[in-house]
């Protein structure tokens, strides 16, 4: 164990560690018992580090936020869901609604459901497309905003928030993929938030759709901004625009969720290898044209699993599912984002994902 892990684990007091251990052994910890002593570890330091009195708010309310929301998410882990983002001005009346509304419920009609804020606007139009057994309301406490919308203002699934980034971690830590209407400065910091995430490799790859209405100007001034003046002064890669798509339509927007899960379903880390778990196994030939397609973001060559690893089989995640391993070199996460597109588009594949519109 190397230092930091012995500072995570240990308070430095070996009596203030014994009852630490004590403590979960009298309220049946086992599962995860290493993360929970991680825990109460962290609280005797905040305790022992004569903290600010603000300090101790600001942490005991983001745990008790963190707390709640994974409690309601608990039970619908194996859900599929889209987070939407845009702005809480949108009018009922304006397209953008109807297009949040209307691509909201043709994913709920393939079973996935919508996570959003729970206030006006878009959040509201999201909320209404995908009808109370789909849907998901991550509310911020705002003083001009009079609480959740009438859509999920009764629902369970609803959670309350105080920070923006206990609620940002909940919107996207649950989902896979998004979907970000045009908005103001919340809903641009969520974008780009949401995209570094994905260009860094701290959130797991997953589609992203730009959604405008038909003819609409603002995420394709957006890109043009990013690209004349972002990409244009090697500030990002111009490979990295490869992670969102800009769309004017329910029904492409559908088909690039949907069809990212056409065959890709999955990964993990096992040590240095990255394991990518499938629905279809990629023929012999089909693996060597993809070693020669992505040789500059493969250190060795991808190869086909016809069995889980050690490690994943542990822990009994998908043993069924085919796989392909490699030695990532953990920069390429626009790379990465070709290579699952590949996999999707193989002949062994399953067949396309038919979006059909309301």
């Amino acid at each position: 164990m190397n230092a930091r892990a012995e500072r995570d684990r240990s308070t430095g007091d070996a009596a203030i560690d014994a009852l630490l251990e004590g403590l979960l052994d009298a309220i049946g910890a086992s599962t995860n018992r290493d993360q929970l002593l991680e825990l109460l570890v962290s609280v005797v330091r905040l305790a022992s580090d004569r903290s600010d009195r603000l300090d101790l708010k600001i942490a005991n309310a983001a745990l008790r936020e963190m707390t709640d929301g994974f409690e309601i998410f608990a039970p619908y882990r194996s859900v599929r869901k889209i987070t939407m983002f845009g702005s809480a001005r949108t009018a009922a009346s304006d397209p953008l609604y109807a297009q949040a509304r209307d691509l909201a419920a043709l994913l709920a009609a393939h079973h996935w459901s919508t996570v959003t804020g729970a206030g006006p606007g878009i959040m509201a139009a999201g909320l209404e497309g995908a009808g109370p057994e789909h849907s998901f309301g991550i509310n911020i406490r705002l003083p001009f905003e009079q609480g959740a919308n009438e859509f999920i203002a009764s629902d369970p699934k609803l959670v309350s928030m105080k920070y923006f980034f206990t609620r940002k971690l909940l919107l996207i830590k649950e989902s896979y993929g998004y979907v970000v209407l045009p908005g103001g400065f919340g809903t641009l910091d969520e974008a780009f938030e949401l995209l570094t995430l994905l260009q860094t490799g701290k959130a797991e790859p997953a589609p992203v759709v730009l959604l405008d209405v038909p003819g609409g100007t603002y995420w394709r001034g957006w890109e043009d901004f990013v690209t004349a003046e972002v990409v244009a002064r090697d500030l990002i890669s111009g490979d990295d625009r490869r992670l969102y798509r800009i769309s004017d339509s329910v029904e492409d927007a559908a088909g690039e969720i949907l069809g990212f899960y056409r065959n890709y379903h999955s990964l993990r880390w096992v040590g240095d290898t990255l394991v990518i778990r499938l629905e279809r196994r990629p023929t012999d030939a089909e693996a060597a044209e993809l070693n020669e397609a992505f040789a500059d973001m493969v250190r060795g060559r991808l190869s086909v699993l016809d069995r889980p690893l050690p490690a994943e089989r542990r822990a009994e995640q998908f043993p069924d599912l085919a796989r392909v391993a490699l030695r990532f070199d953990r920069m390429s996460y626009a790379r990465l984002r070709d290579l699952i597109d590949a996999l999707n588009a193989l002949p062994s594949a399953p067949p396309p994902i038919v979006v059909a519109g309301r």
